[in-house]
Order: C-alpha cells, then structure tokens, then sequence
C-alpha cells in the first residue's frame, strides 16, 4: 500500500513570535518524522533561550500595553468562537494533519479536532457568564472579588493528541486575558503551526500568541526558567514533571501539571460484561493507547474472570491496524521509533510477568512503521512491571480479585491516580468505591466522557492542580479581594494617650 502523504505539506515549521513566522535567532533546527514510513519530512525551528526571550518579550507587551486584557469579556468571547468556527470549518484538513503526524487513527483524530473547538467555544461562553463573589457586611464593609489575568502563560503541551490538547490550555489562558508561550512537543509541531493563521483571521491581537518550537531541554526549560513567565501548565511525563516543579521553585511560579497514568478498571461481577468490554477495550486501545487516562489495568472479580479473557482476547484480536489514514482503522502507528522501541520493550517484559492471550509483537502484514498490535496480557500480578509502570502503548494487563477490598488494594497499588473506571449495577458500592479509590476523577459505568465543566486533574504522581471550567479561569488569574468600608470603623487608637498625664 502506498504511504498517503497529504497535500501542501510544508518542510519547514517556523516559530511564531509577535505576528512573525521566524527561524531561530542560532539558525538550529531538529528534524520531524512521520510515525508510517518514519522518513524525515520536515525540519523544524529548534528554540534556544534567546528564542523564548523574543517570545517572552512579544507576549510581555501584549499584555502590558495591549488590548488583550482590556477587552471586555463579550469581545474577547467573539474572537474565540471565531477561533471554534475556524476549527471547525477545516476539521477535515487538521485531522488529516494530525493523522500525518502523529499515526492517530484518521476518524479519532477527526473527532479530537472538534473537540478543539468545542473548548473554545465553551470557554467563550464561560467567560461570559463568568461571576464574582461579593460579601457584606451590612452597614460596615462591602467586599469583592476583583479577578485579573496573570499576566504571560507558558504552556507545554504534549505529542498524543496535540492540537486538541494546545487548545485545552490556550482556550482558558486567552479567555482570561492572559498572552501566552506556547512550546509544543517536538515529536508533533505540525498541527500547532496552524494555529496562527486561525488567530491571526478571528482577529486575536499581535503578540497575544506567541510559538516556540524545540526540544523539551532546551526550549521547554528555558520557558520554565524565564523570571517573566508567572505560570506553567504542562502535561507530559511524571518525571519531567517533577524536574519542571524543581525548575519553577526559584520564581515561585504557579503551576498546573497533568501527568502520568495507570488507570484501573474495575468490573465486578453484577457488571453489564456487553458494555464494560466494549468500554474497556475502547478505553486502552482508542488513540493507539496513547492516552494518559487509559485504562491500562483491567481488575476482574473472579466469578466472571475467564468469561472476561476469553471475550477481551477474542475482540483485541480483532482490532484493524493499519493506515492512519484508512477510516477504518481502528490502531495506528505509535508517534515515533523511541516510542515504539520503549513500547515493544514493555511487551517483551510482559511476556515473563502475565499470560499473553493477543498480540505480543508487530502486526504481520505491517513489516514497517511503529505498529504494535493491540497487547492483552492475564494473571498480571500488582508487583509487575506491566502492572506497575505507564507503558503509553495499546498493552493491557488484567488481573483478577475475589473481594472489594482486594480490588481497592489493587487499584491503589500503584504510584499514579489520575483516573479510574468502575463497572457495578449495585448503587451503594459504586459511590463507596469511587469515594475510596485513588485517583482524580472517576467514571461509573463508562470510559473517558467527560463534561467540560468538570476539574480534571490527578493526584499522588499524576498531577498537581485542576484545570477544566472555573478552575481553569482560576488557574490563569489571580483573585484580588477589594474591601470598601460603608459604615464606622473602631479602631485602637494607638499613641493616642495623654502623654503628659502622671
């Protein structure tokens, strides 16, 4: 099969700094690949400290003396939903940039391109509506909440699904007046060039956006290094994350930090097994397993264990991989070669930790490219690496439990809690479970579907902080309480007594 290559692909991605296209001030660059034919097809800027200093500088006047944070809510409101509608009318072409790119799969990187602009829209409309408190005190104090943008955001985002998860940042720092840095994953620039031109035609002033490519220890530290950049939000890695929380302790910086998963899901016998397998094999191999919130340990009450194995295996068995760019690919190509080799290491170490019941190595008839077929392994035990340890890769490890409380050991056994799934028609454990399990968010009888509104975050080595609604706008502005005085004030009188009495 011919490798699809789309049209008007450029072959080199500039930085974006104050309303210019431009190369690095050192003229250096990094190559990007495509993850099917893993050939070269593009060099990309590669930024340096003085290249984030420039950025830095653009958004810093943009916020200083620009309209930007001025405007009123209703007018910065319409420019994003001039953002969403832009989005929106070239969803085909993102996806199928994206899909270039990053080996997503053409349909889900479709439907991760109008989830883009779903969140400008929604934080369009938030800010609109957004209120502040007000207190009294009556006849003495009136007190208010007086809520101001930061100032310059720097946000990292990463290479699985990036131009969506850009947008998850830059939506509700520039819905709250904030100007922004943005430095994307080096594995992916491709799709976060276009956002310019998207911000560029619905109007968004100069230097409010401003895009630095490079590599994480060059680029990326230097951003989170800069003294003129008062917050960070990232999502990666946990251990890059925790060199970026060293990194930011020396300006004080406000963070947010989605990291690593490890997610269970749980299914207990009184389960709808129809609809938890569909969910569950949907929520480790959808993205190519590529996904934070996948979940990647699968926790089986006994009674229903082999049942379970037997139909999980037949389905993963099942999956289309192949072409990204085939609408009926269900699994592509994992992102990059590094991956791909940290992925099939994973495998190779489940071999000796679990029963392999699918999978387990390259699919025949893809001799080239970062194909792994979709990887299911039983009896995994909670001291396996597999079981222990983000693989990032579609490679699931079931284990089985006879009670509650040895599945809530098991789904707490790890270092990570950022999401967990739970599969039970009995109410009360449901609600008892969710409440006791480790993790940031749960879902009950389903996978990852998510209201917008909601905070979205992880705790133990998942994360730090929420973004998602008002917590969102919170992260990216401060809070100045004002309070005015409408009545008397008794106040001691310091110094006021007589000096000369005896």
């Amino acid at each position: 099969m011919a490798h699809y290559i789309p049209d008007n692909l450029p072959d080199r991605i500039q930085h974006y700094i104050d309303g210019e296209f431009v190369d690095s001030v050192s003229g250096k660059t990094f190559d990007v690949l495509d993850p099917v034919s893993n050939e070269n097809y593009a060099t990309a800027a590669a930024g340096q400290t003085e290249d984030i200093d420039r950025a830095v500088a653009s958004a810093t006047r943009a916020f200083q003396s620009g309209p930007w944070p001025r405007m009123l809510p209703r007018a910065r409101a319409r420019i994003l939903h001039r953002i969403a509608d832009a989005v929106e009318a070239q969803d085909a072409r993102l996806a199928e940039l994206e899909t270039f790119d990053t080996g997503l799969p053409i349909t889900q990187a479709l439907g991760q391109a109008q989830r883009a602009a779903e969140n400008f829209r929604f934080f369009a409309d938030l800010i609109v509506a957004q209120a502040d408190d007000t207190y009294k005190v009556p006849g003495r104090q009136v007190n208010y909440v007086n809520r101001k943008p930061k100032g310059v955001a720097g946000l990292i985002t990463p290479w699985n699904t990036p131009f969506m998860l850009e947008s998850w940042k830059l939506a509700p720092a520039l819905a709250s007046g904030c100007t922004v840095v943005l430095k994307p994953a080096e594995f992916t620039p491709l799709s976060a060039s276009l956002w310019a031109s998207i911000f560029e035609e619905a109007g968004l002033p100069t230097g409010v956006f401003n895009l630095v490519n490079g590599l994480g220890e060059e680029a990326g530290d230097a951003l989170v290094k800069h003294p003129g950049v008062p917050l960070i939000s990232f999502t990666g890695e946990s251990s890059t994350g925790q060199t970026i929380f060293g990194n930011c302790a020396a300006n004080l910086k406000g963070m947010s930090m989605e990291l690593g998963g490890k997610s269970p899901a749980i299914v207990f016998a009184d389960a709808d097994l129809d609809a938890a397998i569909d969910s569950t094999l949907f929520g480790v191999f959808s993205l190519n397993g590529e996904r934070c919130t996948a979940g990647s340990r699968i926790l089986v009450e006994r009674p229903i264990y082999e049942e379970f194995l037997e139909r999980y295996a037949a389905r993963a068995k099942n999956i289309v991989v192949g072409d990204p760019h085939d609408p009926g690919t269900e699994v592509g190509a994992l992102v990059h070669p590094e991956h791909y080799d940290k992925v099939m290491s994973y495998v190779e170490i489940g071999k000796s930790e679990g029963r392999l019941l699918a999978g387990g190595g390259r699919p025949d008839h893809l001799p080239d490219g970062n194909y792994v077929s979709p990887t299911v392994f039983a009896d995994v035990g909670p001291d396996a690496r597999i079981f222990q340890e983000e693989i990032f890769g579609p490679v699931v490890a079931i284990t089985p439990f006879d009670t509650d409380e040895e599945a809530l050991d098991l789904a707490n056994g790890v270092r990570y809690g950022l999401a967990a799934y739970i599969w039970t028609s009995d109410l009360t454990r449901a609600h008892t479970f969710a409440q006791a399990v480790e993790s940031g968010m749960v879902w009950l009888n389903s996978h990852n579907v998510r209201d917008l509104r909601t905070p979205f975050g992880g705790v133990k080595a998942s994360g730090l902080g929420h973004e998602g609604g008002y917590r969102s706008i919170d992260f990216y502005t401060d809070q100045q309480a004002v309070h005015i005085t409408i009545g008397d004030v008794h106040t001691a009188r310091f110094g006021a007594a007589d000096a000369s009495a005896p």
